[in-house]
């Protein structure tokens, strides 16, 4: 019995790693792609878009058909959809060509955490399945932590971006191959007819709210609020899944099986969870700019800087199987409160105390223990608690579905806290200078008051202020620049705080109503 739960959980870590690095990896090598296919950046965005898409749409998809078809089938799908797609971006000749090739690859990565929780949840025991889903989602979160730093390895060390995908074929081979001789699945399949139409609808609601988010600017956030191309994404999004609530409820109260169960969601526990859930995927999203942070702000070098993400993957790793362990003790709720104090106080240390890289190594392991301890164990356990057998996968997936959206969203939001701060930098240039007793040339100062374009690339930015001749003006602005940066991350710190302990406060009440729904569970088995 040990071997048959430990060879499934080694292969399921491995396809979670494995599709969880590629939207990371790919973000240090798209300046060369983009060169590579002659496209601007607004259009290599979308490299990370449509891939960020494509894993939110077959969240839900890779969820309820593993409960119709079995978990060990849909992985070993999926990871093949994953290694032709990999095989396929790597091989693209047009960048169109790679976009289609990026959305297939999505389709395969997006539903492998989904199965290896839900096969978690249905064969290991109560008591190991807080470690085993810790084990799941501290790989996750590392991923999304090193992501960019593997990527840029690769890139020096080969010159070409083509094996940051060709990498995957051979781990995708592999992982089929084991799949099928070492996953056993015993599953009882759930018979009903699959509810496509459902799909389809779900499918298109999500896609039009994700992608009316996409269109968000960060500096004129106010502004694009009111442009149509958000708006009216945004409001179709929301009336397509309004009607597929309504669809799903007709659809259960005739015996059919809906692709997400109305009474799940009529559980208020149930309803908490998911804000839970997106709460930690806003959290994780704040967490990949913390590279910057060192970079930007703390004048780390790009090449030693990935040195110093070490100890916030480590803690996060380490969060994330201590985070199970607690689970399997103290139950999900404890876990998701201490989880959301220590996330709390990390990043409260951002803004209030980090200005050496020794306090930045104790407030990233605070910040990567606490996110750590969110992912996998104690969010899967709570949204599958009265989920029923049959439902696991569906469940699961709905709570990864939010997250997913978190992190299509948050990141629009934090990245306007960092452009928005730079149309201070002229004041606080005049402002070094009037500390010091010196006039402005109005000429000189015009040359940064607009730098909002400028602050994209902080780097570019110090390296053209060092060659000013003079060392006390070039001292100055400098020292302007680092205060600017710091604005600019102080928000973005500040925002993650409020979600960490928006988290805490969800918990908390997702204690309460599950103490009161305890005896009169909804048995949806």
């Amino acid at each position: 019995m040990q071997k048959q739960m430990k060879w499934p959980l080694i292969l399921f870590a491995v396809g979670v790693f494995m599709a969880a690095l590629d939207n990371g990896i790919i973000t240090s090598s798209l300046t060369t792609l983009n060169a590579s296919f002659g496209v601007s950046p607004t259009w290599g965005a979308w490299t990370i878009t449509l891939y960020t898409l494509g894993l939110a749409v077959s969240v839900p998809i890779a969820g309820k058909l593993s409960d119709r078809y079995g978990r060990k089938k849909l992985f070993l799908i999926e990871v093949a959809l994953f290694g032709i797609g990999s095989l396929l971006v790597a091989l693209s000749t047009s960048f169109t060509f790679f976009l289609v090739a990026r959305v297939i690859q999505a389709l395969g990565g997006g539903g492998i955490f989904i199965i290896a929780s839900s096969y978690v949840l249905s064969k290991f025991p109560a008591e190991r399945q807080g470690t085993a889903l810790g084990l799941l989602g501290g790989m996750n979160g590392v991923a999304a932590i090193l992501g960019p730093n593997i990527g840029a390895f690769i890139l020096d060390m080969t010159g070409n971006w083509h094996w940051l995908f060709l990498i995957n074929v051979p781990i995708a081979i592999l992982l089929f191959i084991a799949g099928i001789r070492y996953i056993q699945d015993e599953q009882e399949l759930n018979r009903a007819a699959v509810d496509w139409s459902g799909i389809a609808v779900l499918t298109l609601g999500v896609l039009s709210l994700m992608y009316s988010f996409s269109n968000l600017d960060g500096v004129n956030m106010l502004q694009s609020l009111g442009s149509p191309m958000f708006y009216g994404f945004f409001l179709v999004g929301v009336v397509v899944l309004i009607v597929f609530y309504f669809l799903e409820r007709r659809l259960e109260g005739s015996g059919r099986e809906p692709v997400v169960s109305t009474q799940l969601l009529g559980i208020a526990s149930f309803r908490w969870t998911l804000l839970i859930a997106f709460f930690s995927g806003a959290i994780l999203a704040s967490v990949i700019f913390i590279p910057g942070f060192v970079e930007q702000y703390l004048g780390v070098s790009n090449t030693a800087s990935g040195y110093w993400f070490t100890p916030l993957a480590l803690a996060s790793g380490i969060g994330a199987g201590g985070g199970g362990y607690l689970v399997d003790k103290k139950g999900p709720i404890w876990t998701l409160s201490v989880a959301g104090l220590l996330s709390a106080i990390g990043f409260l240390l951002f803004p209030l105390w980090v200005e050496h890289i020794w306090q930045f190594v104790i407030a990233s392991t605070l910040v990567g223990i606490g996110f750590g301890m969110m992912l996998g164990a104690p969010v899967n356990v709570l949204v599958t608690e009265q989920a029923g057998e049959n439902n696991k996968g569906i469940a699961v997936a709905t709570s990864s579905l939010f997250r997913q959206m978190a992190m299509a969203i948050a990141p629009t939001i934090f990245a306007g806290f960092l452009a928005r701060s730079f149309s201070n930098l002229g004041t606080n240039i005049q402002d070094g200078f009037a500390d010091q007793g010196i006039q402005v040339p109005p000429e000189m100062l015009g040359q940064y008051t607009s730098g909002g374009a400028s602050g994209s690339d902080v780097s570019s930015l110090t390296e053209g202020l060092s060659q000013i001749p003079d060392p006390g003006i070039r001292e100055t602005i400098l020292q302007a620049l680092h205060v600017t940066t710091g604005q600019g991350y102080n928000g973005l710190f500040w925002s993650a705080v409020i979600f960490s302990v928006l988290t805490l406060v969800a918990a908390l009440i997702t204690g309460v109503l599950r103490n009161r729904e305890k005896g009169s569970a909804v048995d949806l088995s």
